[in-house]
């Protein structure tokens, strides 16, 4: 049997919140703070609210709602950076014999222009363009174990995001490991593991 690892892409593999901020920095100047904070506020309603829509809608409106009337979050989306510890660590995983999936809250064509730019073979990507409907909602899961036959023993889901991820996750029974790159606070008692970074994460499995 295969053994799988999937990831969140953006906050996980990507750094989303190095990049986000650098472009709204060039659009909202001095409010980038604000409108940055008033973005995360505003993203997972968004989402919920219109759970089909692209996610490049998602991301005109939820910067709207943060007070920018602009496109250049999906214009400029190549322009996010790759951590420095996704290749070393998605090589490590490769030569240990696990197979790489990308569960992701993106549209095919923003995860097409990201994809180019990662630094090893994906094997399995599921994004919500494809499944019509965003994290936490159980459907990017449910159809990448219908789509690779997974044994769920043989399953690890790793992601920056402890609520779109972590939580859908430990509903599924899927061993899962917390990259808590961001420093959040939350509870990391309902994780199979709790890591600060990709290279951490390596060695815990």
């Amino acid at each position: 049997m295969s053994r799988w690892i999937t990831f969140d892409c953006f906050g996980t593999l990507i750094d989303w919140q190095t990049g986000f901020r650098s472009i709204l920095q060039s659009v909202a100047g001095d409010r980038v703070d604000a409108v940055v904070t008033a973005y995360h506020q505003a993203e997972p309603v968004v989402e919920k609210e219109h759970p089909s829509a692209s996610y490049k809608t998602i991301l005109r409106e939820s910067l709207a709602r943060a007070g920018v009337d602009s496109d250049a979050l999906a214009e400029r989306w190549d322009e996010l950076p790759v951590f420095e510890d996704t290749e070393p660590s998605l090589t490590a995983l490769r030569a240990a014999g696990w197979k790489l999936g990308i569960l992701t809250n993106c549209d095919n064509d923003l995860f097409a222009a990201t994809r180019a730019r990662l630094p090893v073979p994906i094997d399995e990507v599921v994004t919500a363009e494809e499944v019509g409907n965003y994290k936490p909602d159980l459907a990017h899961f449910t159809e990448f174990e219908k789509r690779t036959g997974v044994d769920r023993s043989d399953w690890v889901h790793a992601a920056v995001s402890y609520t779109h991820d972590m939580v859908p996750a430990r509903a599924l029974g899927l061993r899962r490991i917390w990259v808590d790159r961001e420093r959040t606070g939350q509870d990391p008692s309902t994780v199979s593991a709790r890591v600060a970074s990709l290279a951490e994460l390596v060695t815990v499995l």
